[in-house]
Parts: C-alpha cells; structure tokens; sequence
C-alpha cells in the first residue's frame, strides 16, 4: 500500500530534526537512536515522534539507548506519545506535550469563508504583541507568534487585533503554522479565518503547512481548514536511568 504523500514529508521533515543516523521504521516499529543534537526535544532530553503509526526516538547518550529501547518495548506504539504510560515505564521528570502534528496540501485545504476582513502586518507589530498581553502568557507561548517569519494576517475589531496567524520557516521547506486569538473573541470562527489567510499564503509559497497543538479548541481549526492529524510528539525529561542487566 503507498504512503500516504503527506506523510513522507513529515517523516523526512523528522528525520532531519532528529539529526540522527536512524529513521522511521517501517509498519508499527520503534527506532531509538542517540542523537545528543536532537531538535526533537531539548538537550539532554528523549524526543518521541510517532507519525503514521511507527515512532522515531532520540536519547541523548549512548548510555539511555538500550534502557528506553527496553522500556519502550512493550509498549503499543501510540503509548509512546500518552505521558501515563511513559511514566509506568520510565523515571520521568518533565514532559513537554504530547502535541498533535497535521499536514495539510493544496487539494485539501478547505479556506474558511468567514466574512471579517484579514489584514497583513509586520511579524513584529506591536498590535501582535497587545494581542498576546490580552491572551496571556500560556497561549501566547503556545502560538509562538513572536517565531513567525512571514507576515501576520490578523482580524481586527473596533481597531483591536483580536486574532492573529502567521507561519514560520522550518527545515524542508515546511511552514509551522501559529495562530492567536483574544479571550474574549474565541468560538466564533476568527482563529479559523486568520489561519486560512496564513495556510493560504504557505501554500502559494510552495510551502508544507504543518499545525502543531495540543489544545482541543486549536485541533478542531486546523481539521476544519483540511489539516490530517498524522500523529504527534512529545519529549521527556528523565531522571539517571539504570543500564540494562547482562
């Protein structure tokens, strides 16, 4: 059966990332690899990407390799990303995600047809930087606005910002999309809107848009504009692990 298009891009994206000499294995395997320069997770740490039902794992010293490779391997595969069932298996100290991870092409992109006009602004304006005050600092962290490399395409009401979207540049060409919205303006489609223009604009650029999330409300946007969750990652810290017995 072929592989889904979308979903060798992501995998090669990955591996690059993973600066590893290791890749996705085939069907529902697990690699484990040591890469102590890993862009999977931060240094020092595990990272697990788990895309298209087979993972791809980074430990950052040969000494963690075998240890995870054995905790890891009684585990299903989608356990690899769930923080409980990591945490049965491994002296887990800090967690990072897990994150959702969607792709979407240009034959799948479904543009919201949203009536407020979207309106382009520098990537530094301070309109984005007012929107991400009035958001607050978790959400404004987890939409990263302030990484984007393009311009943002924002909605405005009464001369506010009141959501914001933009992509940023990341290896293989692949555009990571990054979407804000108001407290007070959310549920009624305008996260939806500014992400359109911003997938859009990835889009005519040749561009992969990749949707990055955890929270529910922001997976939702990214399926209703055609995004396919493809599968999701997430990165460990752990305490000293033990070797393995000989």
């Amino acid at each position: 059966m072929p592989t889904h298009p979308l979903l060798l891009e992501a995998r090669c994206l990955w591996e690059e990332l993973a600066r590893a000499p290791r890749s996705f294995p085939p069907g529902d395997g697990v690699t484990v690899t040591v890469s102590p320069e890993s862009a999977l997770c931060p240094p020092g740490w595990v990272g697990v990407v788990v895309l298209g039902g087979s993972a791809l794992v980074t430990v950052p010293a040969e000494s963690a390799a075998e240890p995870v490779r054995t905790a890891l391997s009684g585990l299903p595969v989608e356990a690899l990303v769930d923080e409980a069932a990591l945490r049965a298996v491994l002296p887990v100290a800090g967690v990072l995600g897990p994150a959702a991870l969607s792709y979407v092409s240009p034959a799948g992109f479904r543009p919201a047809a949203g009536v407020s006009a979207v309106e382009r602004l520098p990537g530094g304006h301070p309109a984005l930087r007012a929107l991400e005050e009035a958001a607050g600092r978790e959400d404004s962290e987890e939409a990263a606005l302030d990484d984007i490399t393009s311009q943002a395409f924002v909605v405005r009401e009464h001369g506010r910002v009141v959501a914001a979207a933009g992509h940023r540049a990341w290896p293989r060409r692949t555009a990571h999309i990054s979407v804000l919205t108001a407290p007070e303006a959310r549920g009624r489609g305008l996260a939806r809107t500014a992400a359109s223009a911003a997938v859009a604009d990835a889009l005519a650029a040749g561009l992969l848009p990749q949707w990055r999330a955890r929270p529910p409300a922001s997976r939702r946007v990214a399926a209703a504009l055609g995004f396919e969750e493809l599968g999701a990652q997430l990165s460990l810290e752990t305490a000293p692990i033990a070797p393995t017995p000989s």
